[in-house]
């Protein structure tokens, strides 16, 4: 795609669920794999940010949901 159809992609509004959500899903499995390394590895540390990471994956899905859900109420 170049610049112009991205552009006229984004003017029609068109949604991507799929694309919409990557944020907090890839947010979680960095964290998975964050997680496991720090694990592996002996590092409480990299363990204790990967679980984080995986939280906060979550509360951004759930966030993410609760604003398609006002979208689709208005």
């Amino acid at each position: 795609m170049n610049e112009i159809e991205i552009e006229e992609i984004q003017d029609k509004g068109d949604k991507h669920p799929i694309a919409d959500n990557i944020s907090g899903l890839g947010q979680k499995i960095i964290g998975g794999i964050e997680e496991i390394g720090g694990i592996l590895t002996g590092d409480p540390v990299t363990a204790a940010e990967g679980e984080f990471n995986i939280e906060v994956g979550e509360v951004r899905e759930e966030a993410e949901e609760d604003l398609e859900g006002s979208d689709e109420n208005e």
